[in-house]
């Protein structure tokens, strides 16, 4: 016999599921708790989820394209990841909280039918099941209305759930369409839980939410409910372009729903640079703002882009319940802890005095 590597005693057992050990001694150990059982068939599972979607997808037409981890701070509802430049001194990129715009982009560049497992970043409070990065699929179609998107993602996740969870169950197919109005006075909340029976770990009850209102009041003014690019409804068009009847406003966006959490949304896009410029007048942005800001596209949107229209899973959050599991972070390979933290790396950390010298930062305490 030779021993190739000798092993120091691990700091807690490896021969259980891990619930019963501290979150925060996992993740310092995380290399270590990834050789239980359960992690790696999680693991293993997301593995499967990924290569089903690519396939299926590639053989119904998409192809797949990488879009940019640094880019353009640009106000999309959650704060930005920032990077500082060396070459431009007082310049930043940004982590994108989404391929929005970049999807949207390719749609202009002709490409038709997209998709991406893509890599998100947003500085959020710290949460629970909530993660600085995460993982979505992400998906792009020209030429399309909302029920085109709705059906190719709803055969898409019953095929998925078909083929690699063969035990588990749909409630209901086709999925329940369900309006805003109608959930929030039935359920009083826009992610309802439509399972007959709860206790079944195996049920899974799919739904869609549709017809939300695209404008929510604040203290400061109007915002959107969930992204300025989506498209109100054919026949709030010229209530958007006259910004008239603001909150009567609805918006093309859909969201899919299981099992009381949202694990998707999406939309038809303004595809007219007037339309679009219309968004941000209403949530009271000047001119030099709105063209600073999102000027690339709308001069984009006014060369030629077809209609068009998408959506995003939150590919962690799906693979956590397929797995009967409670945190997304029990299906990532190296997570942050629920206060932003990676205990294995030691980060976030401090730089050097060069390296704060060479991006020409101060910190000031």
């Amino acid at each position: 016999m030779e021993v190739l590597n000798k092993s120091e005693p691990p700091p807690f057992p490896l021969d259980t599921d891990g619930h019963e050990i501290g979150e925060e001694s996992r993740m310092k150990y995380r290399y270590l708790d990834l050789r239980r059982h359960r992690m790696a068939k999680n693991l293993l599972s997301r593995h499967d989820i990924i290569i089903f979607i690519r396939n299926w997808l590639s053989g119904r037409g998409f192809v797949e394209v990488e879009t940019p981890i640094l880019t353009k701070s640009t106000p999309e509802g959650a704060r930005d990841y920032v990077v500082p430049s060396r070459l431009y001194s007082g310049s930043f990129y940004a982590l994108p909280q989404s391929p929005q715009q970049y999807k949207q982009l390719l749609m202009v560049a002709g490409l038709e039918k997209y998709f991406q497992i893509a890599r998100c970043f947003r500085d959020e409070d710290t949460r629970g099941d909530r993660q600085p990065e995460f993982t979505q699929l992400d998906l792009e179609m020209s030429f399309v209305e909302r029920e085109d998107v709705m059906e190719l993602n709803e055969n898409l996740l019953i095929d998925l759930v078909k083929k690699i969870y063969p035990g588990k169950e749909i409630q209901e197919i086709p999925f329940p369409r369900l309006t805003y109005k109608e959930v929030m006075e039935k359920y009083n909340t826009d992610r309802p839980d439509l399972r007959s029976d709860k206790n079944n770990p195996n049920l899974l009850a799919f739904c869609w939410v549709i017809d939300f209102p695209f404008f929510e009041k604040t203290d400061t003014g109007w915002t959107f409910t969930h992204n300025p690019f989506s498209a109100p409804k054919f026949e709030h068009m010229n209530d958007l372009m006259s910004k008239k009847n603001i909150s009567d406003i609805l918006t093309t966006q859909y969201d899919v729903v299981l099992n009381g959490s949202e694990i998707g949304g999406g939309s038809i896009r303004n595809h007219k640079p007037d339309f679009l410029e219309a968004v941000f007048e209403i949530m009271g942005l000047k001119k030099e703002r709105i063209k600073e800001n999102f000027g690339h596209m709308l001069e984009a949107l006014g060369y030629g882009a077809p209609p068009h229209g998408g959506i995003a899973w939150g590919l962690d959050r799906l693979v956590t319940m397929l797995n009967n599991e409670s945190s997304i972070r029990e299906v990532m390979a190296f997570p942050k802890t629920g206060d932003a933290r990676d205990l294995m790396m030691g980060s976030p950390s401090e730089l050097e005095k060069k390296q704060l010298k060479e991006l020409h930062l101060k910190i000031e305490k």
